[in-house]
């Protein structure tokens, strides 16, 4: 099976800021990693990620409003 690059590039982007960052962010900072990467595929990796309590991700703002992200934190 072939690893999976967007979500290491994820997870990358996630441990090197100190801040949670909205979806265009972490988009912009993955396609700098590993090059083009549709939004579609990177939403869809982030919301597998919460999931499985890989990474946290919060719905904010109004009407259709924004997805924050950030890592877990180890306890």
């Amino acid at each position: 099976m072939k690893r999976d690059h967007i979500k290491r590039a994820i997870v990358d982007v996630l441990n090197e800021v100190s801040e949670p960052l909205e979806t265009k962010e972490v988009h912009e900072l993955v396609e700098k990693k590993i090059g083009q990467v549709t939004r579609t595929k990177l939403f869809y990796r982030l919301m597998i990620m919460r999931g499985d309590n890989s990474l946290k991700g919060k719905f904010v703002g109004p009407g259709k409003g924004v997805w924050i992200w950030w890592k877990v934190e180890s306890k």
